[in-house]
């Protein structure tokens, strides 16, 4: 063989090592080969080329005209042995399952009654003795002096009246010191203040009491207990729910102040005087989401949150964004941030994973917008309107969640998942170069439409 044959085979041999490198999948989910997991379903995504197919486990797999594609294997309990290949690559994962721990149900422990003293703020007050769930009834003052008789897993029950109970973390109270004098809190007065576009209650005691509030048809129901006072001893007020609504609960010494303010319709169909703060997730090393093609949730989260910046200050409104740039920034810096900017209005963006379930691509997809407290129902489910109108994307509707960015009441919040990162069809829509545009626009236009809407 002489030197120019040697050459020939040589650029060949080259051309078809580098076509079947550069025409092989690439799997972004699971991340590893080996790996043990509690979960159902295991996720895999990736991408392809339009000339590879796809197989899972002797299934085909469909692939999106971008090379996307997604697809979910029930696990066994034990070892399970998954096969990938498609005309070029052939991978084998290998994945334990480990049977998931079933919550022990601790039994309720009751005891004579005591004292104990809320050691922070916004320390939640709990219908049920879960840590998950939509259970709150109030956020408690530091302070505040509880009368607990029962515990139950990580739970002191509060005795509120004769028919009333509510659950505190053991970790958010200290029992009172067992020389210390303690006065039970008398009443003083309550009064309720009606103003053009607000009302204002006040009860006002000797000390710190506990309080919840509900919300009934077109009521708000404040209550505050003094349980070591009478067993019914319970401050009720209640308040006729505006069209359009937020709250807040403040505590000076023993004066609780509960106000109600309207939210206005603005004038001239703009957004003109109305604060907003944009937030988009995620942010540095906190990547979010990843998709079948590698994008990361918080990019373009924050293509989105810029795109509505524009939008709604073209419209009139004053914004403010908790990041304007790939940098990380915490849950609680998120809420003080919003909390100085005192807005009217906070929205949350984010894009969707696929949850552990046996996974239908055609089904579980589409935009989603969440809320926390039922004054935000309304806005939340006017943006889920707008967005998947100017989108034509799916709807994966409105859902009511204990998210710790929405659990505010003195302005309206919510969350947009505007789209699946690991669902093939979605990320023919988030790729596109109108996405963030289109989505921004979608959001300013539900939340004007909510506004001006009679």
């Amino acid at each position: 063989m002489n030197y120019m044959q040697k050459k020939i085979i040589f650029f060949f041999l080259s051309v078809f090592i580098s076509i079947s490198s550069v025409q092989a999948y690439n799997l972004v989910l699971p991340k590893d080969k080996k790996s043990v997991t509690n979960k159902e379903y295991a996720l895999f995504a990736g991408k392809a080329l339009n000339t590879e197919t796809i197989i899972i486990n002797d299934k085909k797999i469909y692939t999106a005209p971008n090379g996307a594609f997604a697809h979910s294997v029930k696990l066994k309990n034990g070892h399970n042995r998954i096969v990938i290949r498609s005309d070029y690559s052939t991978r084998i994962y290998n994945l334990k399952k480990i049977p998931q721990i079933k919550q022990e149900k601790f039994p309720l422990k009751e005891f004579e009654p005591k004292r104990v003293i809320v050691k922070n703020d916004r320390t939640p007050l709990r219908q049920t003795p879960e840590k998950e769930g939509i259970n709150r009834i109030s956020h408690l003052f530091k302070g505040t002096t509880l009368l607990i008789n029962g515990a139950q897993g990580d739970f002191y029950r509060v005795y509120l009246s004769k028919n009333k109970y509510a659950w505190v973390l053991v970790n958010d109270v200290e029992e009172s010191k067992p020389n210390e004098k303690y006065k039970i809190p008398e009443f003083i007065t309550m009064n309720s203040d009606t103003y053009k576009n607000a009302s204002v209650h006040t009860i006002e005691f000797t000390g710190k009491l506990p309080y919840t509030i509900d919300e009934f048809g077109n009521d708000i129901v404040f209550k505050v207990y003094n349980p070591e006072y009478s067993q019914n001893s319970v401050y009720t007020i209640n308040i006729k729910k505006p069209e359009k609504y937020v709250y807040k609960t403040t505590l000076t010494n023993g004066t609780y102040v509960f106000k109600v303010n309207d939210i206005l319709k603005p004038e001239n169909n703009t957004l003109e005087g109305v604060k907003i703060v944009i937030d988009p997730g995620h942010g540095g090393s906190e990547t979010g989401a990843i998709g079948c093609l590698g994008d990361k949730e918080k990019d373009i989260a924050l293509k989105i949150g810029l795109e509505l910046q524009d939008r709604l200050r073209l419209m009139g409104a004053d914004t403010i964004m908790t990041r304007e740039c790939d940098g990380y920034i915490s849950l609680d810096d998120r809420i003080e941030l919003a909390q100085k900017f005192s807005p009217q209005i906070f929205v949350s963006i984010h894009l969707n994973s696929m949850p552990d379930i046996n996974v239908n691509i055609r089904k579980n997809r589409g935009t989603s917008v969440y809320y926390y407290n039922e004054n935000s129902k309304d806005i939340a489910r006017a943006v889920q309107k707008s967005i998947t109108k100017e989108l034509q994307i799916g709807d994966d509707g409105i859902r009511q969640k204990s998210l710790k960015v929405l659990r505010r009441t003195e302005y309206l919040s919510f969350l947009v998942e505007a789209a699946y990162m690991t669902n093939p069809l979605d990320s023919v829509l988030y790729r596109d170069d109108g996405f963030a545009y289109n989505t921004a626009k979608a959001i300013a236009d539900g939340i004007l439409n909510y506004l001006t809407c009679d």
